[in-house]
């Protein structure tokens, strides 16, 4: 591939990107689960609204655009609010969860290191917690410990215990973790970290913006935010159900002062001047901060209730229409909108097949192998079309012939 010899036309760019672009997933139609959480046409303007304002500039620099510094620390305060963060908390945006779990874990290091002596650190975190914890586990030179979950598919507390110790660094737990939708044990994961004097991180990137609304309609949430003794951060993904444009996440720290300077970059031996940052980007765009702070302000609290009570509907009609076909399961107990399900009958990968025959975007698992959803407020208008689609293929899957699951 090379260059063009002259450009192209702008409507010759714009045709060869819209033909490329219909082989994608069709997700204004509600036909795909997860990557992206539509929430209707009024947030949809608001968020291009806010992005073509700020499609240019550069968040590296607050003192250049100061307004991007002002929404950043409205857009963290506002999380951390809604988390019950104490006062003295604070944060910042990043690209998105993997991010924000990066920095957890080095601010989590850097703190060991520093006031506990740690050389050798661990990162205790249960099995079903995000690949990012993984990643950075291996980019910044910690030994991954996995805590094996119950049968409730939650972190074993026996087991964690037994992993954390003078060498633990971070200790992990999920609100809720994506293969399931269960929420980890987190107090009692807190009291074991805050017993050692160890840092506590909550992944609520798929939680974060969804549980506290969650549980203003009246809906169980297991105790996960910074309500709890003991957790240090807590990262919670705007992008995801906080409605806004890839990529924006926010990491907080229950204490700034103490915690927070874990994280930051400063350098100034080198002849540009003093380089500041609070996360692995230097260069940051603006236009997901404006969209963040934008989308936040634009739906309100009442706005973010009326978008859960839409999701918590899409999520009952789905998995009551899951209980209803014959051989399929829910698996675990899932806290809110992400789920999975197998079946004892069909091969539920052979499931899956026949569903995006049918025009569906569901993900797949394995251990067991089954199917998972993560629903948006859009799976409310589709709830019984993608039931019917789902009971097509589960007669036409075929029988199943792989071993028996290994979670019930």
């Amino acid at each position: 591939m090379t260059l063009p010899e002259r450009g192209l036309t702008r409507e010759a760019v714009l045709a060869a990107m819209k033909e490329r672009k219909a082989r994608d997933a069709n997700w204004r139609a509600a036909r795909t689960f997860s990557l992206i959480y539509p929430a209707g046409e009024d947030v949809d303007e608001i968020l291009a609204d806010a992005c073509n304002l700020y499609l240019y500039e550069n968040a590296l620099n607050p003192l250049r655009f100061p307004s991007l510094r002002e929404m950043e620390i409205e857009v963290v305060g506002d999380t951390a609010e809604l988390l019950h963060a104490p006062a003295g908390a604070g944060g910042c945006l990043t690209s998105g969860g993997t991010e924000s779990i990066v920095m957890a874990v080095l601010a989590a290091r850097e703190r060991a290191r520093a006031e506990r002596g740690v050389t050798q650190p661990t990162l205790v975190a249960p099995r079903t917690a995000h690949p990012a914890f993984a990643k950075a586990a291996k980019y910044l030179g910690l030994e991954l410990k996995q805590i094996p979950v119950g049968s409730d598919l939650r972190a074993d507390l026996a087991a964690a215990a037994r992993l954390v110790d003078e060498r633990t660094a971070l200790v992990v737990g999920s609100a809720p973790n994506y293969p399931f939708g269960t929420v980890d044990p987190i107090p009692e994961l807190a009291e074991l970290a805050g017993r050692g004097g160890i840092s506590m991180h909550v992944d609520a990137c798929l939680g974060g913006f969804l549980l506290p609304f969650w549980e203003r309609l009246g809906e169980p949430v297991p105790p996960f935010d910074f309500r709890v003794p003991g957790v240090t951060t807590l990262s919670a993904d705007v992008h995801k159900y906080g409605y806004c444009v890839k990529g924006a996440s926010v990491l907080v720290h229950r204490d700034e002062e103490h915690l927070r300077r874990y994280q930051r970059f400063v350098y100034s031996d080198w002849p540009g001047g003093l380089y500041f940052s609070q996360a692995i980007a230097g260069a940051r765009p603006a236009a997901p901060i404006a969209a963040a702070w934008a989308v936040m302000h634009r739906l309100g609290e009442a706005g973010y209730v009326a978008l859960a009570r839409r999701v918590r509907d899409a999520t009952r009609r789905i998995q009551a229409g899951i209980a209803a076909i014959p051989g399929l399961r829910m698996i675990g107990a899932p806290v809110m909108s992400v789920f999975a399900f197998s079946s004892d009958r069909a091969d539920p990968l052979a499931i899956a097949d026949r569903l995006d025959e049918r025009g569906w975007c569901v993900d797949r698992q394995k251990d067991p192998d089954a199917i998972h959803l993560m629903l948006s407020p859009r799976h409310a208008d589709v709830a019984e079309e993608f039931v019917a689609d789902l009971r097509a293929a589960a007669t036409n899957a075929g029988a199943r012939t792989s071993g028996e699951a290994r979670y019930s």
